[in-house]
């Protein structure tokens, strides 16, 4: 399945805390699309995802927005 999270307008650590949250509650193989603002999370995120076992599978500018799209994998 394909979910999308909007965390745009917060700033760090909150998109990221946003997006642990939401991964927590998706299964193996799920799509997280996250839309953010703070440009902050083009490292953060791929940095999470690589300690906590997740997969960036696209990062990309929309006008004023950076969407980071995470593949969630199991513990």
């Amino acid at each position: 399945m394909k979910y999308q999270l909007d965390a745009t307008n917060l700033l760090c650590p909150m998109p990221v805390i946003r997006t642990q949250n939401r991964v927590a509650e998706l299964a193996e193989g799920d799509i997280l699309e996250v839309r953010c603002t703070d440009p902050g999370v083009l490292h953060d995120i791929p940095a999470w995802c690589r300690i906590n076992g997740h997969e960036v599978l696209d990062q990309h500018r929309d006008d004023a927005s950076i969407i980071i799209t995470v593949k969630v994998h199991g513990d």
